[in-house]
């Protein structure tokens, strides 16, 4: 029940009615989960980070040990593009999901298997930030020659994630066929989807000219289909609209300070 009567002879509204008026939430429609505008935004969000990220700690040399040293001597500037690159890593699942459910209207199979793919990929990414997180933290506790050292130690050594090395690759370029013969992305923008491909994988790594090449194609990509759904009607209205970014950036702000004290 969602209305009552009042002493006064007015109805009321439940708080549930209210919160939905205050922030409406748009019926997922044909795209289904997350819905055009979280998959919208991280189309727009993700590969601009990730590009962000990889271009920060472009002037050091791609493998780990010159990382590390890097980080001991910048720990500010490899924090950040190490953060950067792994927060746009996180928010490309959403991107992915929507992508492929674009694509599943007219090709199924095709937006079964690169979404899968390309999901299981961005998890076994996440996993090697954690990863390059402890690594850091090392660094700042014994130096990057000590950190060198234990990641020399273990390098290459067996994990689960492991088996998603190759999902990494291939679920781009699943994606890219998908995209094309579906109609959801032009040949050009599908070819640059797949360069996504190309972009380095494992732990430590730094960026490359191909890593900066695979993320600019993911960019072309991707932000172009991203505000055109953004743009797409029925649209929020304003107050609607900097209700839900004000909600948002409160949830996140709470989350982070959550999340520190553990």
């Amino acid at each position: 029940m969602t209305a009552q009567t009042a002493p006064s002879g007015e109805p009321t509204t439940s708080l549930g009615a209210r919160l939905r008026s205050l922030l409406p939430a748009e019926r997922w429609g044909a795209l289904g989960f997350p819905g055009r505008w979280v998959g919208g935004a991280a189309m727009v969000l993700g590969p601009v980070l990730m590009l962000a990220g990889a271009l920060l700690r472009a002037r050091v040399h791609f493998f780990y040990p010159d990382q590390l040293a890097a980080v001991q001597e910048r720990p500010v500037l490899m924090s950040t593009a190490y953060g950067l690159f792994a927060a746009g890593n996180v928010l490309l699942w959403p991107a992915v999901v929507t992508l492929a459910s674009r694509i599943g209207e007219r090709r199924p199979g095709w937006a079964l298997w690169g979404g899968v793919l390309a999901v299981f990929g961005l998890f076994a990414r996440a996993f090697h930030a954690g990863v390059d997180h402890l690594a850091f933290q090392v660094v700042h506790a014994e130096g990057a020659d000590a950190a060198t050292a234990i990641v020399s130690s273990g390098y290459g050594a067996f994990h689960v994630f492991s088996v998603l090395n190759l999902a990494i690759l291939a679920g781009w370029t699943v994606l890219a066929v998908g995209a094309w013969r579906a109609g959801v992305l032009r040949p050009w923008r599908a070819v640059a989807l797949g360069l996504a491909a190309a972009l380095p994988l494992g732990v430590l790594k730094g960026t490359t000219p191909l890593s900066v090449v695979a993320l600019v194609g993911l960019c072309a990509a991707l932000v172009p289909l991203g505000l055109s759904l953004l743009r797409s009607r029925p649209r929020p209205r304003p107050a609607t609209a900097l209700r839900w970014i004000a909600v948002t950036a409160l949830v996140v702000g709470a989350l982070t300070l959550l999340g520190q004290a553990g």
